[in-house]
C-alpha cells in the first residue's frame, strides 16, 4: 500500500508542477490584452433595425 500512496503523491506533485508552468506561461502574455477592440461598432447601429410585430386584432 505505501507504494500506491507514494505514486499518488508523485502524480499529484507532477500535476501541480505542470499547472504552475501553465499558469506562469499564460500570465506573461497579458500585455496585449489592454487594448480595446479594433472596431468600436462592428455590427452597426441597433436603432436602424426594423422590428416586425404581429397584428393583435
Amino acid at each position: 500500500m505505501p507504494e500506491t500512496d507514494s505514486a499518488a503523491a508523485e502524480n499529484k506533485r507532477k500535476f501541480r508542477e505542470a499547472l504552475e508552468r501553465k499558469n506562469a506561461k499564460s500570465a506573461g502574455g497579458s500585455e496585449h490584452k489592454d487594448a480595446g477592440a479594433k472596431q468600436s461598432r462592428s455590427h452597426g447601429p441597433l436603432e436602424s433595425r426594423r422590428e416586425f410585430r404581429r397584428k393583435s386584432g
